[in-house]
């Protein structure tokens, strides 16, 4: 069965069940719904977005109407990471876990994981869904899932010198920081035995510097990987073409619009990736804007992702005509040698916008990196070197991007 077919007979299977239970889609689709194409389903599917969630929420707390059974069928909380506002809780009852659970599974898989490796996941488990997946994920499939909450970095190498994982899933930052740590207390990340890691959380997985400097550091393949909270988990990078992110179509109907028109762009353009969740009906989304910029390309019978998640349309800022997003400047950064932590300040007040890049570094590297920004984007970016320790230190998502507005 061709891969439309299949989306469209898992999609009117997953409108029977949620309407008209759904009180939130209820009130926009009606009692039912039944759709002959994926095109009738977006003419009459209208877009889910995060403001409308958050409305929903505040409205109706703690949970908000977007889920569908009775509040006793859910055994799992998360919530989002608040990037884009106030974060939101979210729910699983165990069929919708379990969904999640097989599309982790998927990423193992095609990342080259098997049962017997193990890997270690050096986060603190917080309410944030990505690695708690990862790692029930893993122990299911027969890989043995080392917890790594509750330690500081320098713990945590130790253990994994003692342990000497086959893998380890963090952050691109965090797994930048790892080495930094274990350079400074003499203990070489290259020397821990990892062979591959799954990175995501934030856009580094694909940007050729970020991951070439994380592999280089670890002597590992470096595999990235994104999802959401209220999404799940959606996409590995391809082990043959680093630069793309493959998208687990089966499990979701991936559409690429303009951020503005609303309408579908054309394959090697530029825009924001829409999903709808073909499983998980107990907290299901229907054409979810998340707000990541992406640029779709052929492959297969749909598309993946080429660059991985360019960045987001609400972090893109225009400076003198040029758009700036966080990953084209983490990828000027991550070329100069003896970097530690940085931040972007944008400033806009004024009717030109300003940005300026502080760096914990030394005067000599900051200049270099100026100039690597003035030759990348056409135009002067000051670079202020600081203190090393100055700047905040991240484990989960980075937030480096600061407007002031």
């Amino acid at each position: 069965m061709a891969l439309a077919d299949r989306q469209l007979k898992v999609l009117n299977r997953l409108l029977r069940e949620i309407l008209p239970a759904n009180r939130f889609y209820a009130g926009q689709l009606g009692n039912s719904l039944t759709v002959i194409s994926l095109d009738e389903f977006v003419e009459r599917v209208p877009f889910t977005t995060k403001e409308e969630l958050a409305a929903d929420h505040e409205g109706d707390p703690p949970y908000g109407t977007t889920f569908t059974h009775p509040a006793e069928r859910y055994n799992r909380y998360h919530q989002t990471s608040g990037t884009r506002g106030e974060p939101l809780a979210w729910l699983d009852d165990p069929d919708g876990w379990e969904w999640v659970l097989e599309n982790w599974r998927w990423v193992w898989t095609e990342a080259g994981a098997a049962a017997g490796q193990s890997a270690f996941f050096p986060f603190s488990f917080g309410p944030f869904l990505g690695f708690w997946a990862g790692f029930e994920a893993a122990a299911s499939m027969g890989i043995r899932a080392i917890p790594g909450g509750g330690m500081s970095s320098e713990d945590r190498l130790r253990l994994m010198a003692r342990l000497r994982p086959e893998w380890i899933c963090c952050t691109p930052t965090y797994a930048l920081r790892l080495a930094e740590v274990g350079e400074a207390i003499g203990l070489r990340v290259s020397d821990l035995g990892t062979a591959r890691m799954i990175v995501c959380g934030e856009p580094g997985g694909s940007i050729p510097a970020v991951r070439a400097r994380i592999a280089a550091a670890w002597n590992a393949v470096v595999i990235d990987h994104h999802g959401m909270t209220e999404i799940g988990p959606v996409t590995v990078g391809d082990l043959e073409q680093p630069e793309l992110l493959k998208i687990r179509h089966d499990a979701y109907f991936a559409e690429v619009v303009d951020p503005e028109s609303g309408e579908p762009v054309t394959m090697g353009e530029v825009g924001e990736l829409v999903l709808t969740t073909l499983g998980r009906a107990g907290s299901p989304l229907l054409r979810y804007r998340t707000g990541d910029l992406v640029k779709p390309v052929a492959c297969g019978e749909a598309f993946a992702l080429d660059g991985g998640i360019i960045g987001r349309a609400d972090d893109m800022v225009v400076v003198r005509g040029v758009n700036l997003y966080p990953s084209g400047i983490d990828a000027v950064v991550r070329t100069c040698d003896g970097i530690g932590e940085y931040e972007v300040e944008v400033d806009q007040r004024e009717a030109l916008p300003e940005v300026r890049v502080r760096v914990e570094t030394g005067e000599a590297v900051a200049q270099e990196l100026e100039g690597k920004l003035r030759t990348a984007f056409g135009m002067r970016i000051p670079v202020e070197a600081v203190d090393r320790g100055s700047l905040p230190v991240f484990e989960v998502k980075a937030k480096r991007w600061r407007v002031t507005t």
